[in-house]
């Protein structure tokens, strides 16, 4: 059986493809301003006999192409438990929002947070912040990893941090020590969100913001246990959407 998963995300379009279980094949692509095409030109590929969508996207997916939906809690549990059976939590840093997973018993979700209502330290608040510090994201995440160390930041809301950092500049403030800040800022915020959650090693770090080098250095500092980052962090969720159809032979269940 060829199944596609979908994680439609804000930021990208996430897809994976099995087929009898195993993985054949992934892609990653902007959402631009029509995730939905996004997502049916990779539906559109090959023939696949099912589709399962996650991400806040999904239900774009069910509309346009049939597709089975399950939430994106229960995919990013399935698809970091397959990558990693003994992981004990997930952490999903995505475009504009974060996850975090205690998980139980065979990947079993036991506790969950999730920050969807502002981009306060996702993906798009790094990126506000480099453009306000005039770095790339690597760049940026380059200059925080050397820096002795981090400036204070008063505002995780990205527009007040952006005017904060905005004037440490005016001021000379060392670029770096900046960078670090923001860094050290977000891991912070979401080492407490994994606190509350019970979260327990080995972590799973998924989404594009495990790319962050610096991020993953301070999430890793910061928790009490051993941190994972897969090779495709991006596709995690995708992952777990397409496994849906192999434990779940009537399709994924939203909710």
């Amino acid at each position: 059986m060829r199944v596609l998963g979908l994680d439609i995300g804000s930021r990208t379009v996430d897809a994976l493809w099995l087929t009898d279980g195993d993985v054949a094949d992934w892609a990653v692509a902007d959402s631009g301003y029509d995730p939905g095409s996004v997502a049916a030109a990779f539906a559109g590929r090959e023939h696949v006999d099912r589709i399962v969508a996650t991400g806040y996207g999904r239900h774009v997916a069910k509309e346009r192409l049939d597709a089975e939906v399950v939430t994106e809690i229960k995919a990013y549990a399935l698809g970091a438990h397959a990558l990693f059976p003994h992981a004990a939590s997930v952490l999903d840093i995505g475009g504009q929002d974060t996850k975090v997973i205690a998980l139980g018993v065979g990947g079993r979700v036991v506790n969950f947070e999730m920050n969807d209502k502002c981009a306060a330290g996702t993906g798009k608040f790094l990126e506000v912040m480099a453009r306000a510090l005039g770095f790339e994201l690597q760049e940026m995440a380059s200059s925080a990893l050397s820096a002795p160390s981090g400036v204070a930041i008063s505002s995780m809301c990205t527009v007040f941090a952006e005017s904060e950092v905005t004037g440490l500049v005016h001021r000379g403030e060392d670029l770096g020590r900046v960078a670090r800040g923001l860094h050290e800022s977000i891991a912070k915020r979401t080492l407490s969100s994994l606190k509350r959650v019970g979260a327990a090693g080995p972590l799973v770090f998924a989404g594009g913001v495990a790319k962050n080098a610096a991020m993953v250095a301070l999430i890793s500092e910061g928790f009490e246990g051993e941190v994972l980052v897969p090779h495709e962090a991006q596709t995690v969720g995708a992952y777990g959407a397409a496994l849906c159809a192999a434990i779940e032979p009537n399709g994924g269940a939203d909710g």
